[in-house]
């Protein structure tokens, strides 16, 4: 790979680390402890997240356990996964909250489904956006004359293969994570 499409290689990397992150917040009907990831608890004052003052653990295949480190922060933790996207009722029993996961329906597992399509075409656009960024500045590079007409087709192609095989992990990442839904 040439010294000028590396930087904008590494930048679709770090969007398929997004797509990753955003996939893995998606439940599958298992407990999985990133799910609270996106989720905050007001603590002392400021927003901070659930794994940075509770350990979480999953005792079962379809149940979190969080205990908070300050008893005192049980009630803001269960206030705050109440108010989450998440859809589950926290069980508070004064000193550990469990977060039971249950079986996926068809109808809910074909939700989640097109969601995870939409967080993979939108990785895909956030890469076809990188490619162009990089097409820009390879045709201004041209424009100074600091690359001739050779080298920008040769790096034009070069961006276009690179491109095209983020493009194809972002797919095979959704696949993956389609089947991991439907699976009952």
């Amino acid at each position: 790979m040439t010294e000028l499409c590396k930087p904008f290689d590494e930048k679709m990397r770090k969007t398929i680390e997004v797509v990753k992150g955003d996939f893995a917040s998606v439940r599958a009907g298992r407990a999985n402890a990133s799910v609270l990831d996106r989720i905050q608890v007001e603590y002392y004052g400021a927003p901070t997240p659930i794994q940075q003052v509770a350990s979480i653990s999953t005792p079962d295949p379809r149940t979190l356990a969080i205990q908070p480190w300050d008893g005192s922060i049980l009630r803001e933790i269960e206030r705050a996964i109440q108010s989450s996207d998440l859809g589950i009722n926290p069980q508070n029993d004064g000193r550990v909250i469990r977060l039971s996961f249950p079986q996926l329906t068809q109808e809910r597992r074909v939700e989640l489904t097109k969601q995870v399509r939409k967080y993979g075409e939108n990785g895909k656009v956030a890469i076809r956006n990188i490619r162009r960024d990089a097409m820009e500045a390879l045709k201004e590079r041209k424009k100074k004359a600091e690359i001739t007409e050779d080298q920008f087709k040769d790096y034009e192609q070069e961006m276009q293969e690179i491109t095209d095989k983020r493009c194809k992990e972002i797919d095979a990442l959704t696949a993956e994570k389609e089947k991991e839904l439907m699976a009952v």
